[in-house]
């Protein structure tokens, strides 16, 4: 008979270990929380040894962080094809799925880390926004710089996504593909309002509604607002000061 014997795991293969192990505790809880005797633990391993390939918990949670910031990049990557409404709400999908798969640990990248936080994980954090902010700029098709307006509305939304699937996470007082639609929604909104006040920006939203279809996100939005049309001229006479 023969007996099972422990392989030995090479320098990297154990790093890349330990950066799995405390990724998956640090999305069930706040990195706070996780001490780095549950990390050997779960690891199979001696507390020692992770100080061996890893100086102290903040490194690990960075490393962690780093695969986690990859990860919840590569959510925004989308095939440039078909209506960019329906290419948004599947881009929500897969970030919402993320958001929900991670919990704490999304709430902890977002908010900076653990107390005290690092200009590492800051930077992670703001790679993660600037990915998501090309990706969308590329979808828009816009050659050059893109407009100040547009760089507005784009960074703006990216900021309300992240914002709100952090409230989402606090109780989930809203059922997630109704917030993933109303996302959606949003950009629409924010590009159609810039759209009022730059001829530029009208230029780049009409050319986007027009390749829409009516029962897409943004049809759909279209037929929301349309039910509160009827009431609006009543609704601003109300409010408007009588002459």
């Amino acid at each position: 008979m023969t007996t099972g014997v422990r392989r030995r795991m090479g320098v990297d293969e154990r790093r890349q270990q330990l950066i799995g192990v405390a990724l998956e505790l640090f999305s069930h809880r706040s990195p706070d929380d996780v001490s780095i005797d549950e990390i050997a633990a779960a690891a199979g391993i001696s507390r020692p040894l992770v100080y061996h390939y890893f100086p102290g918990k903040q490194s690990l949670y960075e490393a962690a962080l780093g695969r986690a910031a990859d990860e919840l990049a590569g959510r925004f990557l989308e095939a440039h094809e078909g209506p960019l409404g329906a290419r948004l709400l599947r881009v929500m999908g897969r970030f919402f799925d993320f958001v929900e798969e991670h919990g704490p640990g999304f709430a902890a990248l977002m908010r900076g880390g653990p107390a005290g936080g690092s200009s590492t994980a800051d930077a992670l954090i703001d790679g993660v926004r600037q990915a998501a902010y090309e990706q969308i700029i590329a979808h828009l098709g816009v050659s050059g710089p893109p407009p100040a307006r547009l760089e507005l509305v784009v960074r703006s939304w990216v900021s309300l996504a992240e914002s709100t699937a952090l409230l989402w996470l606090d109780g989930r007082r809203i059922p997630r593909a109704e917030l993933e639609l109303q996302l959606v929604h949003d950009f629409a909104a924010l590009a159609a309002v810039s759209a009022a006040y730059d001829q530029e920006m009208a230029g780049i939203v009409l050319r986007v509604f027009a390749q829409e279809p009516a029962d897409g996100p943004f049809g759909d939005l279209l037929t929301r607002l349309s039910v509160l049309a009827p009431a609006a001229p009543a609704v601003l006479s109300q409010r408007l000061p009588q002459s």
